[in-house]
């Protein structure tokens, strides 16, 4: 949430759920759903979420390119007749959900990087560890854009925050790499994977029907990994589909879509920006693809706000969660320096 002037201090509780708290979103009542709509409208301005997106798709640009040289290194060492189907679906893959130019720039990389093979074990390595390290600062940005919509500090010591950056980027990493095959395994390519594994047609035409609902699940759980472990909020658990995840997935392919049709049939980015309009259009849709994900996250702060109202807590109180880890700021705050008690974890 926007900082608030006069902050009073969260109580100590063992945890997020008190006994008279609502537990689940269905059990709140039609008033505070109003409320937490209304709220989270009203927080979308006051934390700046159009700021925060554009900060998010700044260190996704950094994550992204590395992680394509990573891709090539892989499809260099599997070689060039294996992997060129890969190449070709990538461009038809979706037509719908994200603008043309931005799947051209993804080919275009990757066909250019693909010349340069013959270093591919040095690249693989090298990619891996850059697209390691920028994707890990994408999550930390995403970390400090969650701190400030559940406006709370930052509490937890660097010994910390690292592992949870680099896990957090680890598992993002294997799922979309996952997600990534699974997109671009269709058609012709689907039926030479299935002949490989020794299933028939049938399981193949099951597998383009289905591997959308199925991306769609990963990608929820993907957010509500961001969700759960970005901020220093103790949360009441783990939860791999929360309303604010599904409004994010939703208002993602709704955005996306209406952008490429926009893009597609009304847009004039290239007589604008001539050769930098396929680039433009890339940056947009990263941006309203953070917009999408970071307006669930407000979401989801709300609700627990809405919770704690509705168990009768009052209105007025900042930071209105409990921290998970204060001792970053009990080491500031420590008179004369003096390590002081932290948090529980």
């Amino acid at each position: 949430m926007a900082q608030a002037t006069r902050r009073k201090p969260a109580s100590s509780g063992s945890g997020s759920s008190g006994p008279d708290r609502p537990t689940k979103p269905s059990h709140l009542g039609g008033r505070s759903w109003w409320g937490v709509g209304r709220r989270t409208v009203r927080e979308f301005r006051a934390d700046n979420l159009t700021d925060w997106a554009a900060a998010l798709t700044y260190y996704g640009i950094l994550a992204i390119f590395p992680a394509l040289i990573a891709l090539v290194a892989i499809l260099g060492l599997i070689g060039h007749s294996a992997t060129q189907p890969l190449i070709d679906n990538l461009g038809k893959v979706a037509p719908g959900v994200a603008p043309g130019p931005a799947k051209q720039i993804f080919t275009s990389a990757i066909q250019n990087l693909q010349k340069s093979q013959g270093a591919a074990g040095v690249i693989f390595v090298t990619g891996v560890a850059g697209a390691l390290w920028s994707a890990s600062g994408y999550v930390a940005a995403f970390m400090r854009a969650s701190n400030a919509i559940y406006d709370v500090e930052e509490g937890r010591p660097a010994w910390k925050t690292l592992p949870i950056r680099v896990g957090v980027t680890l598992v993002l990493i294997v799922l979309l790499a996952l997600t990534a095959v699974a997109v671009t395994t269709t058609g012709g390519l689907a039926k030479q994977v299935g002949n490989l594994v020794g299933v028939g047609g049938t399981a193949v035409t099951v597998w383009e029907i289905a591997k959308w609902p199925v991306l769609l699940v990963v990608i929820s759980l993907m957010f509500a990994l961001l969700y759960w472990a970005a901020p220093n909020a103790r949360q009441p658990g783990f939860r791999w589909l929360s309303p604010g995840g599904l409004v994010a997935v939703l208002m993602w392919i709704a955005a996306s879509a209406g952008f490429a049709f926009y893009v597609a049939n009304f847009g004039s980015y290239n007589k604008t920006y001539g050769a930098l309009g396929g680039v433009i259009i890339f940056l947009v849709w990263l941006w309203i693809s953070n917009l999408a994900v970071l307006v669930g996250a407000e979401l989801n702060a709300e609700l627990e706000r809405g919770r704690r109202l509705e168990a009768g807590e009052p209105a007025e109180r900042e930071p209105f969660v409990e921290p998970r880890d204060t001792r970053k700021l009990d080491g500031r705050r420590a008179p004369g320096g003096g390590r002081a008690q932290g948090a529980a974890t």
